[in-house]
């Protein structure tokens, strides 16, 4: 029996003219042959030279093209088509209550022109557009688009649709490309000419009536479907007896629009752009035109294709949301929108609360988020390889010291992080997602992720000494180690925190410090509790620190120095705000070994001491585990291996 690919492209269908079903492609290949998701392996299928299969595109004649050496200044007139080429292509189309909402949303972003329903394909479309109208939900400069294809009993009803609306678009379809002429409509070149001409007048004539009628503002868009794989030179022919035929063509919002589409996508952007700079250089009274793009995603390039086609001349951008729309979808409006952002060009659409927007998406379509999309995406601004981590961690550093001289001067506040081109705050998300941790993370990573759960800036070996218990963690699961995680992992290794799970089996429950008159040396008597017993231990040094190490050490029997110390205010976490973190590094000469302790405190001294009473708790952490650098020692009879110090 020959193997079935799980997950069929499209649905089985019986067609009415052939009779035979139309399965996907993956549907059925043979099981010596398949991959373990049953794809046929490329050696028995893929064609070694597809010249013979496909051909290629036929270039545009345009050896002084323009479009490579400009340079986009402002942005496009937007159409989102989400509520009618975004909603056809979904599994379960939207309730008439998802679209509504969908539509207020579009409003609220800042969209003026939406397409709204092909009201002549049902009673559910029709209505829709209806219930827009007469609930007053359209705003007076927002123009609703319906679509209608060349047939007078549609165009007719499609237009009775927007009746009493103010500001419409009436967009007429009709395809132009070759293998639209001869397999889909069977008309010649002339025919198809002759189809947009007699359903031009018929839209003119009504849009006249209605107009007199109901006061609306009419605006025609031809589309011209198949455009990208159509002959340049009969797609400007078809478009100029259009242009004639309406006879009413003008200035701005009397400008007649020709939505030149990529209906399907099957040549690189440049040449997509060369064909859309053809047609603006060639069709007559370009002022009076609006040249609109709608081009769809099949080569994955359509993002950079309308990118070019703006260069090539154009003026609007018809496409959706998170690129939805048939196979591969359309352009995503959201990407091309911040990527001129990004350019310092103001998109006049308001995504500035990008994650309440992709929630109303995945509400209304139930389709979820690529979470490697453009700005979109849930690791759209992920690091976890290492460096890239330090050098997003550093760049924050440095822009942080430049905006506070920027700010000092007077002078903007430029945005410049490595690996990070865009501030992902402009669209309402925070920085915690930026980095995360997995087996291919390295200290930075972790470091930052720690000064993000915990506002601890740890000094560099201490961040080599955390990295590999990290790493190890990883590599252990081969998962993602979660921000809770590493937070947590921390706390109990340095025994941060009087949680049971984080507290040591030596505590600091109070402390006197008695200082020289000379201030050069300090004495230090400390209650240190082990469970219920506690006792007072007494040490001196150049400071509380090493007083308090001294201490340690004659009472537990184990040598230990102070070799670092340091610390910083707490500031980038409202859990230890306002607070002083330090660190010590203590020295164990029986092991050549060195240790680091951690503490917290909103008083300086309490978090010095803490610091030197973790490291002691990793100390006999060490001993009682018998980690590695554990050498053979003598500990004092009194003071057991398993209690700290002894009542």
């Amino acid at each position: 029996m020959p193997a079935l690919c799980p997950k069929p492209i499209f649905r089985a269908a019986l067609n009415p003219n052939f009779h035979v079903p139309i399965l996907s492609l993956w549907q059925r290949v043979p099981p010596s042959n398949t991959s373990h998701r049953g794809l046929a392996t490329h050696a028995k299928f893929l064609t070694p030279d597809p010249s013979g299969k496909y051909v290629p595109y036929a270039p545009v004649d345009l050896p002084d093209r323009q479009w490579p050496t400009r340079i986009l200044r402002t942005a496009p007139v937007w159409l989102s088509t989400d509520l009618r080429d975004g909603n056809q292509a979904l599994p379960n189309p939207m309730s008439t209550v998802q679209k509504r909402k969908l539509f207020q949303m579009l409003v609220q972003i800042g969209f003026k022109e939406i397409e709204v329903a092909y009201p002549s394909a049902s009673n559910i479309e029709f209505n829709f557009v209806r219930e827009l109208i007469e609930q007053d939900l359209v705003p007076d400069d927002v123009w609703l688009q319906v679509l209608s294809p060349c047939r007078p009993e549609l165009v007719t009803k499609t237009m009775q649709s927007v009746s009493g609306a103010k500001n419409v678009i009436f967009h007429m379809y009709l395809g132009v490309a070759r293998v639209f002429r001869d397999v889909v409509l069977r008309k010649s070149p002339a025919e198809i000419i002759d189809l947009a001409v007699k359903h031009t007048a018929l839209v003119r004539d009504l849009t006249n009536e209605y107009s007199a009628r109901y006061g609306t503002n009419f605006r025609l868009n031809l589309g011209v479907e198949g455009f990208s794989q159509a002959e340049p030179e009969y797609v400007v022919e078809l478009c100029e007896e259009v242009k004639r035929t309406w006879g009413k063509a003008g200035k701005g919002d009397a400008r007649l629009s020709f939505n030149l589409a990529a209906s399907v996508e099957v040549a690189p952007p440049n040449h997509f752009a060369d064909q859309i700079e053809y047609f603006s250089r060639n069709i007559s009274e370009r002022e009076k035109v609006i040249v609109s793009l709608h081009p769809h995603n099949d080569m994955g390039t359509a993002v950079a294709a309308a990118q070019l086609g703006l260069l090539a001349g154009a003026d609007r951008v018809e496409g959706c949301l998170l690129g939805h729309g048939e196979r591969t979808g359309n352009v995503d409006l959201i990407t091309m929108a911040l990527n001129q952002f990004t350019q310092g060009i103001s998109p006049r659409l308001d995504f500035s609360n990008l994650p309440h927007v992709l929630d109303i998406m995945e509400e209304c379509t139930g389709l979820p988020v690529n979470l490697r999309l453009p700005y979109s995406g849930k690791l759209a601004f992920t690091a976890f390889s290492g460096s890239h981590q330090d050098a997003i961690r550093k760049g924050f550093q440095e822009q942080e010291r430049r905006h506070e001289q920027n700010r000092a001067k007077g002078e903007p506040q430029r945005w410049d992080i490595p690996y990070l081109p865009f501030d992902p705050a402009d669209i309402g998300c925070s920085y915690e997602a930026m980095i995360r941790v997995n087996s291919q993370s390295g200290k930075a990573g972790i470091s930052a992720l720690l000064e993000q759960a915990l506002g601890l800036r740890l000094p560099r070996e201490l961040q080599l000494e955390v990295y590999r218990v990290i790493q190890k963690e990883a590599e252990v699961t081969g998962a993602e180690v979660s921000l809770r995680t590493v937070a947590s992992l921390f706390r109990q290794i340095y025994h941060l925190g009087r949680e049971p799970q984080y507290s040591g089996c030596l505590v600091l429950r109070s402390y006197r410090i008695t200082r020289s008159k000379d201030r050069t040396r300090c004495s230090v008597d400390a209650e240190i509790q082990h469970g219920g017993a506690s006792r007072i231990v007494r040490g001196s040094g150049c400071n509380a620190q090493a007083a308090l190490i001294s201490a340690l050490s004659q009472q537990l029997n184990i040598p230990l120095t102070l070799r670092d110390s340091s610390d910083h205010v707490v500031t980038a976490t409202r859990i230890h705000q306002g607070k002083l973190a330090s660190y010590v590094q203590m020295y164990l000469p029986f092991a050549n070994h060195t240790v680091w302790g951690v503490g917290v405190s909103s008083e300086n001294e309490t978090a010095r001491l803490r610091a030197v009473i973790s490291a002691a708790n990793v100390v006999m952490d060490g001993l009682q585990m018998r980690s590695n650098w554990v050498k053979e020692y003598r500990v004092r009879e009194d003071y057991p291996q398993h209690s700290a110090i002894a009542a």
